[in-house]
């Protein structure tokens, strides 16, 4: 079976939404037997790398809302990533762009590792506060999982992977992804959103029933 994630690496939801999943799929029979596909999406293209500004910051001013609600917004999405185990620092995260991280897990999945980039890339951006779009920063997470250092600093400053990240949010725009994460299953069932463990589960099933009748 297939699973293909529609996600971006600065979405708190989609970061909840792979530990849920993971969750789920840990109780399923046949595991071992699912290929997961990380997919790239940008929230905002446009955003611009600042290391000055407070993801806080950024939130009050594209929402338009005081700090103060900013914050609490942030606290209570904090509190449900808690549910699953994960720890958010939204005091420390640095705002980035999201491009060149999709590119670098383009580049994690030509190696085998994707899966391993996508929860060091959200480690780095919610809990340890790392700018994801510093090549130094992928650089050296990427040594971290067992890349090639000398490979991954060749690989951006090349842009490679570009057209493949392209790709990916052209055929979001096909499918009408609007949001993150999405689930994909055997482009056949779609699961949208931070879904429970055991909606994850149940489609799971479902799907791999459907396989084998």
């Amino acid at each position: 079976m297939k699973v293909e994630i529609w996600s971006d690496v600065m979405c708190p939801f989609c970061y909840i939404g792979k530990r849920k999943f993971e969750i789920g799929l840990e109780q399923f029979e046949h595991k071992n037997e699912v290929e997961i596909i990380w997919r790239s999406f940008q929230l905002d293209s446009s955003i611009q790398t600042d290391a000055t500004k407070t993801v806080h910051q950024f939130l009050a001013e594209r929402k338009g809302i005081s700090m103060e609600q900013a914050k609490e917004m942030n606290d209570c999405v904090s509190l449900v990533a808690n549910e699953v185990g994960l720890i958010y620092n939204f005091d420390n995260a640095i705002v980035a762009n999201s491009f060149d991280a999709h590119r670098f897990s383009h580049f994690a999945k030509q190696k085998g590792l994707q899966n391993e980039a996508e929860e060091i890339l959200f480690k780095s951006y919610f809990t340890d506060g790392k700018n994801t779009a510093d090549y130094n920063t992928l650089i050296t997470i990427g040594n971290d999982i067992g890349l090639d250092a000398n490979e991954v600093k060749q690989m951006l400053e090349n842009n490679l992977f570009t057209e493949e990240v392209k790709y990916d949010i052209y055929e979001a725009e096909q499918f009408g992804i609007s949001g993150v994460p999405f689930f994909v299953f055997d482009r056949k069932f779609a699961v949208s959103g931070a879904q429970s463990s055991d909606v994850f589960l149940q489609t799971l099933i479902k799907v791999w029933e459907d396989r084998v009748l």
